[in-house]
């Protein structure tokens, strides 16, 4: 198999390490194979890719977007380094509220699924990252929402102190507050 598939903390979030094939020419990789996915419990079906360059110290996120047009990703950095990150905003999970944090980088090829149900986001570790990642369900912005990236309830240790953060990213909610407002899935 091409892949070997993890589980993380939180078993529903997958960390995917792609099998490289290296020689002096460069590399190959499979980045996506629908049958092994399945196999890994990945199921649904991609409909758009979409692409993100960012400078060092860019945050994005914590984004999601509400149902009926939640999306699950399959996030890549294919140039830079990056920390990702998927906080679990599935009310009745055992693992509500928490999230993971991985290294991803044009160096280890790792890539990781977020199923629906989480915020997405992500630090920008290099001097520049492009970050690919496919999703299962289409861009809707009046369905876009987010959780403010230093939630003190979440606490995420982000590696560097001061990110550059856009002012829609600093204006979303906390996790109580998504709760209160019933925008948690």
């Amino acid at each position: 198999m091409p892949f070997e598939f993890v589980k993380t903390e939180i078993p529903d979030v997958i960390l995917i390490k792609p099998k490289v094939f290296e020689d002096e020419r460069g590399f190959f990789m499979e980045t996506y194979k629908r049958p092994d996915f399945e196999k890994a419990g990945i199921k649904g079906e991609f409909v758009q890719d979409n692409h993100s360059k960012s400078k060092y110290g860019v945050l994005r996120g914590l984004h999601f977007q509400k149902e009926p047009y939640a999306q699950a990703k399959i996030v890549r950095c294919v140039r830079g380094v990056i920390y990702d990150v998927a906080v679990d905003l599935r009310k009745d999970s055992p693992t509500f509220g928490k999230y993971v944090g991985v290294i991803l980088s044009e160096y280890n090829k790792y890539m990781l699924y977020i199923p629906r149900g989480f915020a997405h986001g992500f630090l920008v570790l290099s001097d520049e990252a492009d970050v690919i990642y496919k999703v299962d369900n289409v861009y809707a912005p009046d369905h876009e929402c987010g959780l403010i990236w230093n939630d003190p309830d979440v606490n995420i240790p982000w590696p560097i102190d001061n990110p550059i953060v856009s002012k829609k990213d600093q204006q979303w909610p906390t996790l109580k507050k998504l709760v209160e407002r019933g925008e948690v899935f």
